[in-house]
Formats: C-alpha cells, structure tokens, sequence
C-alpha cells in the first residue's frame, strides 16, 4: 500500500490544530464548537488509505478512515490538555470501533496527535486515567501521528445545528450536548 500525501495545514499564527474521532462525527462537532478558545471545527476523515473518501465509503467500514473532526484553537485560551479532558468525557473511549449504535471502524476512538507534545499529553492522561480506572473497562483509544485530513460534506458542516429536530440528533446528540454544557459550564462560549 502507498503511502498518501501528508495533508497540509494552513494554521493561523498563534492558533493549534487538534483532530480527534469520538465517533460520530456530527456529535463532536455540536460539543467542540461550544469551547471558549475552539475557533474552527470541521467534520472529515482520518487515519484511513483511500485519498479524498467520501462519506458513503468512509461509512463502508473498508477505508480505515475514522470520522473525526479537527478543531483550530487558541491555546491562550484553552490548552490541549483541556480539549483532552472534553474528548475524554464525551464518548466511551473503551469500545472498540464502536459508539452506541454506531458501529465500525470508521467509529473509533482517535486521537492524531500534530506534534510530540500532543502525542505525550495524550498518552499521559490516557495511562492516568486507566490506572486512576476512571472507566469500567480499558482505554483502546488509538494515539497516532497526524497524516492527512479530508473534509467531510457540506451537508455534514454544523448539522446538529441544522437539523435538531431529527431524530438523531435528537435522541444522541442533544443529551450528549446538554451534560457536556453541565460538566463544562466554566469553558463555554
């Protein structure tokens, strides 16, 4: 298999980039873009071998894509670590290629780190909160390097916002959103 081009990133001076994969990527996203400090957060895939997939073959399960969403931050304002603790806190990192009823690969709990200090923050709290055993079960969270990102379809850009009403987001997203905003009330917008 070849090796695809690294994506290049266009990262405002003084910003971050972070790409994490929760799950469902419409989830993520309706959590990230309410953090004071998260000025940007996009819906795509990572991780995966198929060059600019789209989202009926990311959802195959065959393109080793997760779906994630990356996030261009302030680190002024909010650290990594902090965007650590909401992606902690916002999905099971303990299932394998799974959230709720969402199944596959492309589901999976990921972090790809952008540099070594990423990378070492990530595998610190991950070991820390498995021996604290902050979870029922391990972590299988995946902690690898950034390689490339592929936007996701417009369609998939701020849809919970634009589609609350449907049953998915109102039966998945609203209550994930809603104890998010409890637990995180202090790093809101």
């Amino acid at each position: 298999m070849q090796d695809l081009p690294k994506t290049p990133l266009h990262i405002p001076d003084n910003k971050a980039v972070a790409t994490f994969g929760t799950g469902c990527f419409w989830c993520t996203e309706a959590v990230f873009q309410k953090l004071n400090g998260v000025e940007s957060v996009q819906s795509g895939f990572s991780g995966g071998h198929l060059e600019n997939p789209s989202y009926k073959e990311v959802v195959t399960g065959t393109t080793g894509h997760a779906e994630v969403v990356q996030l261009v931050f302030d680190p002024k304002v909010i650290g990594f670590s902090e965007l650590l603790e909401v992606f902690w806190s916002s999905h099971d990192p303990t299932t394998l290629n799974r959230q709720g009823a969402d199944v596959g690969p492309q589901y999976r709990s990921a972090i790809f780190y952008h540099t070594p200090e990423q990378k070492q923050a990530a595998e610190h709290m991950k070991a820390s909160l498995d021996a604290d055993k902050a979870f029922d079960r391990p972590i299988v969270t995946e902690i690898t390097p950034f390689a490339n990102f592929y936007p996701a379809e417009d369609y998939h850009t701020n849809y919970f916002e634009m589609n609350g009403h449907q049953p998915y987001c109102q039966m998945v997203i609203r209550p994930k959103v809603e104890k998010f905003k409890k637990h995180f009330a202090e790093k809101l917008k």
